[in-house]
């Protein structure tokens, strides 16, 4: 066993250096602050804020600096000295493994895949389950039942997450069981507690932390299932609840301690001065009330004046791209808004605030019918037209993206997730002729508008007349069976189904290649012009619609007349297109197959 002094210079050595740090933060910048807090590489100070810590968040990062200093003195106290048995060794042992894992192990295994870190929790707490089974005096065999079946639902809860990072069915979302499973690693905290009291070799302090432990849930569980998640306008309130957080591990540490003190009575251990026992009261006294008091906000002042025409409404920012303190300046912009002419949401006689506190009570509202009843009370002109998700997350993403988590993206990551999109779609379309190599080609995925429209184009777009072309080639398209029109410059391609999107692939060739109809529920053929020697489809490129890959141009022989062939099946997997261009002086249209 390590000597008592050992353990008192890796003690003083740990909490100077959290409390040296945490000055040193106020005086040399963020990144200072935010390891002696969170423990963590000051890269994630920029990470969290890049333009720096608001007030509050310094304020509250100082402050979990100081708790969490306190809490490590108490986390590296001595071993308590005595003998204990083979069991109450590995139990020891594997609960300093987990207190390390909480203090350091934690970043080195964020840094690997999440089904690690998942199968090492489960891996870990149930050999400590068992063993708490084994070692604990429960004095009742009912109490050590109950404690059984408890600790099976801690583990299902943890199993239930590695699965989920596994890509497997899990045990359940949502609904019931989802909150029984979270509520599963509080019941093992307060039966693993009872037991400990029913043991009486753990003090009366180890049973405090364990009693805060609970608190701690008591917090965050509501906070997590009511609203989503803990959120709010800055970092404040998730830096106090990861101190908070914390006392878990005093309380895991004090149980490691306290193993060999046999014969104890369940009170504070000998020897524990009053003064320190003030300071573990306090301690956890701070637990409880650090975190509420960090949820109270201050009344606001009126500080955003927007009205219909400010200059700094002319933008929509995306939520993720703005400041906390930016905001409510974003609703109040959407609230106060005449784009288009139309009436502003709220009348002008309404502050900023009862017009954000309006904004608020929209987002409990229930349905449209609930949010044309707080807009008629408000006084607005236009009360039925309600408020959409992608307005209201300004002043309430908690609520909004429980629903809509994509609404909370900034423009770059919403520009990412659409291009991941683009490319999945993509992907999932083959060239129904893999063999027979055009001059140019290309395969995408073809996006129509999600309400449906008449087709895609494959036109000339340097033809100055080519709209007047394409409005021919929509009349013509409705009269053909085979959904296909063609006018000068503009052939339309229909489709057969009332789909959103469609596998297109494109090819050019010098001649006509053979018809090949064989597997196709339709081919047709028809005329187009190319007057500027191009001939392609229309892309996506950041629109709704077009085709989701750079598409060539099919004007191989530059300007002059040519034939389109379009290929048309419809399969399990959707619909299939495949458009063959060539050189052609022919105006005729031919049905080679319907």
């Amino acid at each position: 066993m390590l000597s008592d002094g050992f353990w008192r210079v890796v003690r003083v050595g740990s909490v100077g250096l959290v409390l040296a740090a945490a000055v040193a933060g106020l005086a040399l910048g963020d990144a200072w602050l935010w390891v002696a807090a969170e423990w963590s590489p000051p890269a994630y100070a920029g990470f969290h804020a890049p333009d720096g810590f608001d007030t509050p968040t310094t304020v509250a990062l100082f402050a979990a600096a100081l708790v969490k200093a306190a809490f490590l003195w108490l986390i590296l106290r001595a071993p308590a000295p005595g003998p204990l048995d083979r069991r109450a060794k590995a139990l020891r042992r594997l609960l300093y493994l987990a207190v390390v894992y909480a203090l350091v192990l934690w970043y080195p295994i964020a840094l690997l895949p999440d089904v690690v870190d998942a199968a090492f929790q489960l891996a870990l707490w149930t050999v400590i389950d068992v063993l708490y089974l084994l070692v604990i005096r429960w004095r009742s065999r009912v109490l050590r039942a109950a404690a059984g079946t408890v600790f099976a639902v801690e583990l299902a809860g943890m199993a239930d997450e590695l699965l989920d990072e596994l890509d497997l069915p899990e045990l359940g979302s949502g609904g019931v069981v989802g909150p029984v499973l979270m509520l599963g690693g509080v019941a093992a905290i307060v039966i693993t507690v009872v037991g400990q009291r029913r043991d009486g070799r753990w003090s009366r302090g180890t049973q405090i932390a364990g009693w805060a432990s609970v608190g701690v849930y008591a917090l965050v569980i509501p906070l997590n299932v009511l609203f989503g998640g803990i959120s709010g306008d800055g970092l404040a309130v998730p830096v106090v609840m990861d101190a908070a957080w914390l006392v878990s591990t005093v309380w895991i540490a004090a149980t490691a301690r306290e193993l060999p003190a046999e014969g104890h009575p369940a009170g504070p251990p000998a020897g524990l001065a009053p003064a320190r026992r003030r300071v573990v009261r306090i301690a956890v006294a701070a637990v409880a009330v650090l975190p509420v008091i960090a949820l109270i906000h201050p009344e606001q002042t009126p500080h955003l004046t927007y009205t219909g025409w400010s200059t700094d409404c002319y933008d929509r920012p995306a939520f993720g791209d703005l400041k906390p303190a930016e905001r409510d300046a974003a609703f109040l912009c959407w609230a106060r808004g005449t784009d288009g002419g139309v009436t502003p949401v709220f009348p002008d006689s309404l502050s900023d605030q009862q017009i954000l506190a309006y904004g608020r009570a929209l987002c409990r509202a229930k349905d449209r019918a609930g949010q044309e009843a707080i807009l008629t009370r408000a006084g607005s002109a236009r009360p039925g037209w309600g408020a959409d998700p992608w307005d209201l997350v300004y002043v309430c993403p908690e609520v909004v993206g429980a629903t809509h988590p994509e609404l909370l993206w900034s423009a770059e990551e919403a520009e990412a997730a659409n291009t991941a999109y683009i490319a999945e779609k993509n992907a999932m379309c083959r060239d129904p002729w893999p063999r027979t190599k055009g001059v140019a080609q290309a395969t995408a995925n073809y996006f129509l508008f999600a309400d449906g429209d008449h087709g895609y184009l494959v036109h000339d777009p340097g033809d100055e007349a080519g709209e007047e072309a394409a409005e021919r080639a929509i009349g013509e398209l409705y009269d053909d069976s085979a959904l296909i029109g063609a006018s000068g410059s503009a052939v339309i391609v229909g489709h057969i189904e009332d789909v959103i999107d469609l596998c297109l692939t494109v090819k050019a060739f010098r001649t006509a290649p053979p018809p090949r109809t064989a597997g196709w529920d339709q081919v047709t053929e028809v005329p187009v012009v190319s007057r500027s020697g191009r001939l392609t489809v229309p892309e996506k490129d950041g629109g709704d619609v077009g085709a989701g890959a750079p598409m060539p141009n099919l004007a191989i022989a530059g300007k002059g007349r040519y034939r389109v062939r379009v290929y048309v099946r419809v399969r399990d997997a959707g619909e299939e297109h495949l458009v063959v261009v060539f050189p052609g002086s022919s105006g005729k249209r031919y049905k080679l197959k319907r």
